[in-house]
């Protein structure tokens, strides 16, 4: 078959976009068939040409050779959002009864207790459009938190609060209903880093007990439980691109 650009494969893999390709191939951390690869611009057939990104290899495929599919998975507490684990931990791609041989992978991450809205998808474009910064998709989570937040502590998250990694950017926060000693929170963000909506609520000092997401972008987990995926309509694949333009 015809040769395509190293970055373009990995593009449409959804390893990462064709910048970050760039630079990693610029820092070394490219092996094409055990090789240190250096050069940009480098044509591989994704087919039979073997390729590692630090150290781990990556599954490649051709434009075009595929269907592409979108899912909307209901992800359940304790299992990783991962394509394979080397322990045998279950990921969500046991979950994809009947779609998990489409090469599909999750785009973002839910953390490994976390629960709700995940998308699955073989669209590598639209995965790494989605998940870069600059793209601002909302996503609503419903966290459980100890004890009572006064309004003036939600105010500091309202506004963007200061993190290890620098201040966030201003999310919506409205305390929803009080359980016994805790109480549940809805959040808006439109970031995402790692473990950032635990870390905003570690941070005012009501640490998060339970964690759904319950939107990503325009798509809700309603109707599915725990564990259940459906495929995004033709609607709400177009809504989805809207958001990562």
């Amino acid at each position: 078959m015809e040769k395509i650009r190293l970055q373009k494969a990995l593009a449409e893999a959804g390893f990462c976009s064709r910048r970050e390709a760039e630079r990693m191939i610029e820092e070394g951390r490219v092996l094409l068939n055990g090789k240190p690869l250096t050069q940009q611009g480098m044509k591989i057939d994704p087919l039979t040409d073997k390729v590692k990104v630090d150290g781990k290899p990556v599954r490649l495929y051709a434009p075009g050779d595929h269907t592409k599919v979108y899912f909307l998975l209901n992800k359940p507490g304790n299992v990783l959002t991962t394509t394979k684990d080397d322990r045998g931990r279950q990921t969500v791609i046991d979950l994809m009864r009947g779609a998990e041989d489409t090469r599909i992978f999750p785009v973002g991450r839910l953390d490994f207790d976390s629960e709700g809205a995940l998308l699955l998808t073989n669209d590598g474009p639209l995965a790494n459009q989605l998940t870069h910064p600059k793209s601002h998709v909302p996503k609503t989570y419903m966290a459980k938190v100890k004890g009572v937040p006064p309004e003036e502590k939600l105010d500091k998250l309202r506004r963007g609060i200061y993190l290890e990694d620098g201040p966030t950017q201003p999310a919506h926060v409205e305390m929803v209903n009080k359980v016994n000693k805790n109480t549940w929170v809805e959040i808006i963000i439109t970031e995402g880093r790692n473990r950032q909506v635990k870390r905003m609520f570690w941070r005012i000092k009501h640490p998060v007990i339970k964690l759904v997401r319950t939107h990503f972008g325009n798509l809700n987990i309603d109707g599915l439980r725990p564990g259940q995926f459906r495929e995004l309509s033709k609607k709400e694949l177009a809504q989805l691109r809207a958001l990562a333009r």
